[in-house]
């Protein structure tokens, strides 16, 4: 009898092996996801700030009358969209590319002597986007759009 029951020790020190193995792997690839997500969420926020820069960059320039467009011609209505390249990857690792299109409005009842009441609407889009190829878990890119009126 005694004979027969030789091993049984051996084969539950497998399995446990086996399954201690199956728990540390598990651990390693949470551990790895968890610092991935961190990192993607870090470049995320530098992103949104990057998108945010080139935002308020072209709200100055629009409402400024600003002629530091790659054209060289002022944000105005009636005019083909602006755009911008800004190179931010000393500071965030970004490049920002800033378009702005306006539109004129008539808005309100004014006396007929006065003319019309004419509003411009800015539009201003934002989109940062890191150096990482698009296809890599590295890429963010971020787009922010504001609206505002002179």
């Amino acid at each position: 009898m005694k004979r027969f029951q030789q091993g049984l020790g051996m084969i539950t020190a497998i399995i446990i092996l086996v399954i201690l193995a199956a728990f540390a792997g598990a651990m390693v690839t949470f551990g790895t996801t968890q610092q991935l997500t961190s990192a993607q969420d870090v470049m995320s926020v530098k992103a949104w700030q990057a998108a945010k820069a080139g935002n308020e960059w072209g709200l100055y320039m629009a409402l400024n009358s600003g002629t530091g467009w790659a054209s060289g011609a002022a944000c105005t209505p009636f005019t083909t969209p602006q755009t911008k390249d800004i190179n931010l990857s000393t500071d965030l690792g970004f490049s920002v590319t800033v378009t702005c299109s306006a539109a004129e409005f008539n808005e309100g009842e004014v006396p007929v002597t006065l003319g019309p009441n004419k509003i411009t609407l800015y539009t201003i889009t934002s989109t940062a986007i890191n150096g990482a190829p698009v296809a890599s878990p590295g890429y963010v890119e971020r787009r922010r759009v504001v609206i505002a009126t002179n």
